[in-house]
């Protein structure tokens, strides 16, 4: 085995003169003092101020406040932090670790990404907040986890350590770390939306509740921040920095993933559910074991899985990217099925291949693979993980694995080379939402069938899903080796390039074009495997070689690497820097673009590296050791390592820095020179330009479409300014609900103000001063203070003057970048000479490479600036508006790169940085053509009701309004606007192109609209339908080519309501007395009809309709019903009018005479009676009289007493 050695990370011991203030003093200069926080939005510090708090009342006249012993606190600090030096403070580097609610407070405590979804933990405390802008009836919810944040300096050997002092100097200074978390989006686009979130919080500081914190002097500071959760995203990267303030430390990522492989056992500890965690790793584990590559889909996957171990059934597992990772013993059969078909000499535990995808990992023992789904509840249901590992393909003898690194399509996959009976078929997995499925290719006939000779055996695959393109390294019987080609959509297949038998001869070349016609060598040729980068679509065939091609048929031949040595694998940062390891563990390195490759390890630069890293005693490296892995972070090689060392022995992650270790190789040329009498000895420049800068570049957040969020925490009025549980839960929640309004907001109607935050604060705004009053005096409950500017979206991000990781280009877009090189003495000739500007290009040009130049164009503007030895080179890049098609947001994006050098520079060309060696004179930049994410057509509802009442003159709401969704009248001409609006940069705009609009959905309520079928949206919106089902119809001309819809756009004018005999809304009864509604649902999509964007905008709304007419025989029906019973209800009141005198003439009379005949007969029967004469007399006087008139007074009354 051979001895290695690698890194810098200098061990020094630091010590600190200065002591920590107690808690008694800390913060006090004679009277007690108050502490206001906040973040400066342009530079994206924070800053703090101290004021004195207000007096109590008394006849005593306050004291001007002591500021000086303030400033000369902050200058022993500063001092005390001068007197380090600054390789010291470079070797402090941050610490992060997950921390559950529970144990926020507890000192090096660390939990496991097992939680993956929001937890009811903060309610109750946000219904005691009474002296804050929250509203207490909202419904707040909190994150599993917090991050708890430190640092440390390495050497520390006392017990109360350096960075313990470092950490309360920083914070009495102001210091705060911020953090960056970085979502990265799922692979299944059309499950989940495809977006690039950010989020900035401000970790907020807080004392240990350690056993022995007996005092505050004693308790260990750390500092909490939420660790917030997304939905669609299971990759997040942590960024810690700090506000500029205080100790430096250089700013370090993390990733915290989430881990799906993880169970609850009965006592609640976390078990991991593919294998038995082993207690250590063994030195046997590495002793007789080779480096292997790290297989995984590249930025999606958020677990890592490396087997290898010799006779072992373990593999490696990291959810941090190797920053911590533990030993798996897997629980799977290991069966041995070996036949006639299976031809498989012996058996072994080794697990041979292991790959991990977004959600699912691979492995492959003997000939049997088996696959394990995490359970993922951010991305699928729970119930598609798996509950134990499955195995697949069991009838197949599978004799190796192929990554595929890219995904497309939405889904991942994975290849399975067989062998026995189906050699030369190859099984393709797919993997979507976490659901395996394999295909046999091709189908029905073999790869072998089409190649010379009986048989074949493919060695390699790669797969190209953009394209649905298999390439294939085929070796027949006669051991010539093919490069083929197969079409997954046209089942055809062809052979791109037979590869040579024998190395060809290039002694003194770099590179040696194969055009057939070269001499080779009697070394042959044996091909190892295939790689395709997708972004600039080169392919490379290494073995004992190194082939390079840019269309897949034509080859160059890299020379200086060696025939005498075997390439094992490689890997690419997909950044245009690609690493090579060979059966001897050696470790090559190629720029792309160039032809030089370059050996780092072993080598001069390698052995003057790793003897300065032994002089300070780094613990990363050691005499005996050997490589495990590489792999790539963040355009950073980084290498797994285990350290044999007697007693300590570790399996460690370092930092390969291959620039440093090219810059060590390379020659020092000088000459000798003499002025006057001396000698002198002058160093000749290697690199062809003395500095180079980029400038004018494009703004990273809306080039790379980053939506960025900011999130402070609550200010404290403790006056030391700790945090305690009850703040960072309110933390916490404050958090979780940005982050809800985030997602909240994708609805179509378009808010007055073009933010998620609006309706937050919408109402609570006008109080800010109110509740900072009360805050500022002591006189909140809660004693804290929310800041409603803390929790916003930010649209103009500041950054560094360096070029974006990534482009979007949308249709005939561009952005330029401007490149100024500043040269040497002797690159210009003298302003006179008539050959200046041609000595110049001579010795300093750029040339910029396209990945695909039918796509793009370049063109490359050049300044000299003779006066300054200063060279401007304004480079532009266009969309040529031909390599992509409309889609949906974010989807199938076009993939494809821009390669800028400097000619002369490969390899020569170095600067030396805080943290590392940066090669020089070469920039590679992703560029995605397509609808970029983060953009999004709303219905512009407030313009359209101003249009509305301008063209009808007026405007009538429903009789009950609803602010959200206003009506329109059926009888007005409806003209709809729209809006562009990009979540990005803030910026909304009217779509000025064309779109078709359907009606896809209908209903009475908006509780029972119902979606349509195809042939019933053909029938309610097609101007060709001859049903006279037409809900709406347009004096609009333009239709599609099938003339199957109208074409419609900001100037059309406007739609009238039809609802025609067999529509929907045709006939509709009211329920009540107000006029008949319906709700439709309409369609609106620019697809095909709007050249002016790649971007398929595809918006659904819901538009409320109300005075709706009746059907012409329902209304002729009921204005006959309604005119008969009106006419009835005339006449009979015409002739009660005329009839009732007579008739109450006749019923008085009637009542007369009843009341005359009960009177006569009363008469008669009294006067039989025995009663007085007088009465009989009285009488009989009355009985003279004649009867009243039946209209007089007497004979009304008479006639009521009757």
């Amino acid at each position: 085995m051979e001895t290695r050695a690698p890194h810098r990370r200098a061990s020094r011991k630091v010590e600190v003169q200065a002591a920590i203030l107690g808690a008694g003093q800390r913060g006090r200069t004679g009277a007690a003092k108050q502490r206001l926080t906040g973040f400066n939005q342009v530079t994206g510090s924070s800053y703090m101020v101290f004021w004195p708090a207000m007096s109590p009342v008394s006849p005593v006249w306050p004291r001007k406040p002591n500021l000086c012993a303030f400033w000369v606190l902050r200058l022993v600090l500063l001092l005390s932090l001068k007197s380090r030096t600054e390789g010291t403070l470079q070797n402090c580097h941050w610490l992060v670790v997950l921390n559950k609610f529970e144990n926020v407070g507890f000192h090096l405590s660390k939990d496991r990404f097992l939680e993956h979804q929001p937890v009811d933990t903060v309610s109750e405390v946000f219904s005691k907040l009474v002296d804050s802008p929250v509203d207490p009836q909202e419904k707040y919810l909190s994150f599993p986890y917090y991050l708890q944040i430190n640092f440390t300096c390495p050497g520390e050997v006392r017990v109360y350590s350096d960075s313990e002092v470092l950490a309360r100097k920083g914070h009495l200074l102001g210091m705060k770390p911020m953090i960056q978390i970085d979502y990265i989006h799922s692979v299944n686009f059309y499950r989940w939306k495809p977006e690039n979130l950010q989020i900035l919080l401000e970790a907020a500081p807080m004392l240990s509740r350690a056993g022995d914190c007996h005092a505050e002097a004693m308790c260990i500071l750390n500092w909490y921040t939420p660790m917030p959760l997304k939905n669609g995203s299971v990759v997040a990267s942590v960024e810690v920095y700090t506000n500029g303030i205080g100790p430096f430390i250089p700013r370090k990522r993390f990733f915290v993933n989430m881990n799906g492989f993880l169970r609850k056992d009965a006592s609640g500890a976390p078990v991991f559910t593919v294998g038995y965690e082993s207690l250590s790793l063994k030195p046997s584990h590495f002793r007789l074991s080779k480096s292997r590559p790290l297989w995984y889909t590249m930025d999606h996957t958020p677990v890592f899985i490396l087997g290898g171990f010799d006779n072992e059934k373990a593999i490696l597992l990291s959810d941090s990217n190797f920053h911590d990772f533990v030993l798996l013993e897997l629980s799977i059969d290991s069966c041995w099925v070996g036949s006639y078909y299976c031809p498989i000499l012996g058996f072994s535990a080794t697990i041979h291949d292991a790959i991990a995808t977004e959600s699912t990992l691979f492995i492959r023992q003997n000939q049997l693979v088996y696959y394990f789904t995490g359970t993922y509840t951010t991305l699928f249901d729970k119930s598609r993980g798996s509950r134990g590992w499955v195995r697949v393909l069991s009838s197949e003898c599978i004799k190796k694995l192929c990554p595929v690194f890219v995904g497309g399509n939405g889904s991942e996959y994975i290849l399975a080379l067989t062998t026995g009976k189906n050699e030369g078929y190859i099984h393709i997995g797919t993997i979507t939402d976490g659901l395996v499925s394999f295909q046999m290719v091709p189908d029905g006939w073999s790869i072998c069938e089409k190649l010379p000779g009986l048989n074949c055996t493919i060695e390699w695959a790669v797969y190209i899903a953009d394209e649905r393109n298999l390439l294939l390294l085929v070796k027949t019987d006669s051991v010539q080796f093919y490069l083929v080609n197969f079409n997954l959509e046209l089942k055809t297949l062809h052979i791109l390039y037979k590869i040579p038998e024998f190395i060809p001869e290039a002694q003194n070349l770099d590179f040696l074009v194969l055009l057939g016609t070269e001499t080779y060598t009697d070394t042959p040729m044996i091909p190892q495997g295939l790689y395709f980068n997708t972004l600039n679509n080169v392919l490379y065939i290494w073995g004992n070689f190194i082939l390079q091609s840019y269309n897949r048929e034509h080859f160059i031949f890299l020379a200086d690497f060696p025939k005498e040595s075997t390439i094992k694998y490689m890997l690419n940062s997909y950044k245009g820097h690609i690493t090579f390891v060979t059966e001897d563990e050696e470790i090559w390195y190629f720029l792309e673009g160039g032809y030089d490759v370059y050996r780092i390890v072993p080598s001069q630069g390698w052995n003057t590296y790793f003897n300065l890293q032994k002089l300070e005693k780094s613990p990363l490296y050691s005499n005996d050791e050997t490589l495990v892995s590489l792999f790539y972070e963040k355009n950073h090689l980084y290498e797994l390592v285990y350290l044999f060392d007697n007693g300590k022995e570790r399996l460690v992650r370092r930092f390969l820095p291959v620039g440093k270790l090219m810059e060590y190789d390379l020659p020092k040329p000088f000459k000798i020179g003499s002025q006057r009498e001396n000698k002198i000895i002058s160093f000749e420049y290697i690199c062809p330009f003395k500095e180079i800068h980029l400038l004018d570049v494009p703004q990273k957040q809306h080039v790379e479409r980053k939506e960025s969020y900011l999130a402070l925490p609550p200010l404290v009025s403790e006056s030391s300014g700790f945090h305690n549980n009850y703040t960072l839960a309110v933390y916490q929640g404050l958090v979780y609900y940005l982050l809800w309004l985030h997602a909240k907001y994708n609805k179509p109607y378009a808010d007055p103000v073009h933010d998620p935050t609006w309706r937050w604060w919408q109402h609570k705004i006008v109080y800010k001063d109110y509740y900072f009053y009360l805050f500022s005096n002591r006189l909140t409950a809660e004693g804290m203070y929310i800041n409603m500017n803390a929790y916003q979206k930010l649209y103009n991000l500041s950054s560094d003057y360096s070029m974006a990781d990534f482009v979007f280009l949308d249709k005939g877009n561009w952005f330029s970048i401007t490149a100024a090189l500043l040269s040497h003495q002797d690159t210009f000739t003298s302003a006179d000479s008539p050959g200046a500007g041609l000595e110049v290009d001579r010795k300093l040009a750029v040339s910029v490479i396209l990945a695909d130049p039918e796509c793009l164009s370049s063109s490359v503007t050049q300044e000299i600036h003779l006066n300054r030895n200063l060279l401007l080179f304004k480079i532009k890049i266009t969309d040529k508006r031909k390599c992509s098609e409309q889609g949906i947001t974010g989807r199938n994006l076009k993939k494809t790169s821009m390669l800028i050098k400097v000619l002369g520079a490969s390899g020569k060309c170095f600067q030396a940085t805080t943290l590392d060696t940066i090669i020089r004179g070469f920039l590679m930049t992703k560029i995605f053509i397509g609808c970029p994410p983060g953009k999004r057509l709303a219905f512009d509802v407030s313009y359209t009701v101003m249009h509305s009442q301008k063209i009808n003159k007026h405007y009538l709401d429903c009789v009950v309004k609803d602010p959200e969704m206003p009506c329109f009248l059926f009888r007005d001409l409806f003209q709809p606007f729209f809006l562009v609006q990009d979540l990005v940069t803030g910026d909304s705009g009217s779509f000025l192109g064309s779109y078709v609009l359907k009606v896809v959905g209908g209903g009475r309520t908006e509780e029972t609209i119902k979606d349509y079928t195809e042939e019933e949206i053909f029938r309610y919106n097609s101007p060709l339908d001859t049903t006279k089902s037409l809900i709406w119809k347009t004096k609009a001309e333009r239709t599609t080519s099938d003339n199957k819809f109208y074409i419609m756009s900001h100037k059309s004018p406007g739609i009238e309501w039809l609802c025609s005999e067999n529509s929907p809304c045709y006939d509709i009864i009211p329920t009540d007395i107000f006029p008949p509604e319906f709700f439709f649902k309409l369609l609106v999509s620019n697809r095909g009809v709007d050249d002016s964007t790649y971007c398929d905008y595809q918006l659904t709304f819901i538009v409320h309709i109300h005075g709706l007419p009746l059907s012409s025989k329902r209304s002729s029906f009921t204005f006959v019903v309604s005119s008969t019973i009106f006419l009835g209800l005339v006449v009979l009141y015409i002739l009660f009018c005329l009839l009732w005198p007579h008739i109450s003439r006749a019923w008085a009379s009637l009542r007369w005479r009843i009341n005359n005949i009960m009177a006569s007969e009363s008469y008669f029967t009294y006067a039989t009676s025995t009663a007085g004469f007088s009465l009989q007399s009285h009488s009989s006087e009355e009985s003279f009289k004649g009867p009243p008139r039946v209209d007089s007074k007497e004979g009304n009354v008479q006639a009521k007493k009757a």
